[in-house]
């Protein structure tokens, strides 16, 4: 049976940006991580429920907040290369991602020492700009970025080349 995942992708406005939140994955693999880690909060589902409701119940737990009120739109799906498939919706909203409060996951640290280490499934969410946002995506969930761009009849901007100095 296919795992399939749903995930809410939450955007604002601030000042003349766009913004998306994106959340960083707890544990040991993921600590000194940061371009191509960042992905939407989501979780696996079971067949029969309802992939929304699913999507609406993981940012709960990830985020240790209620997703924002509104109109959800649906971004569709992607299937990873692992196979696995994602669903993801998005909405406008806010929240404070100082106050983020994870779900947490047990596993072996260190590895074949035979002891069990807690770590919170998701370690930090961030406002990103929806131009830089890509880069710091899994590879494969960018794709409901530029979705969510081409809902909002925005184009997705290259980010401005980092000052080099000479000297």
């Amino acid at each position: 049976m296919k795992k399939t995942s749903a995930g809410l992708l939450i955007y604002r406005r601030h000042g003349d940006k766009l913004e998306v939140l994106l959340v960083h994955p707890g544990g040991p693999f993921w600590a000194k991580k940061d371009d191509g880690a960042w992905g939407i909060p989501k979780g696996e589902y079971e067949e029969g429920e309802d992939p929304q409701t699913a999507a609406r119940k993981e940012f709960e737990e990830e985020i240790g907040q209620a997703p924002p009120p509104g109109d959800y739109v649906y971004l569709g799906e992607m299937k990873r290369s692992d196979g696995k498939q994602i669903k993801a919706w998005a909405a406008e909203g806010d929240l404070d991602v100082g106050e983020i409060k994870s779900n947490t996951f047990e596993m072996e640290w260190p590895p074949r020492s035979g002891k069990t280490a807690e770590f919170a499934e998701v370690d930090k969410a961030d406002w990103v700009e929806l131009s830089r946002a890509p880069a710091k995506m899994h590879k494969g969930q960018d794709v409901f970025l530029q979705r969510l761009a081409e809902h909002l009849g925005v184009q997705i901007e290259p980010p401005e080349p980092a000052q080099s100095s000479l000297f």
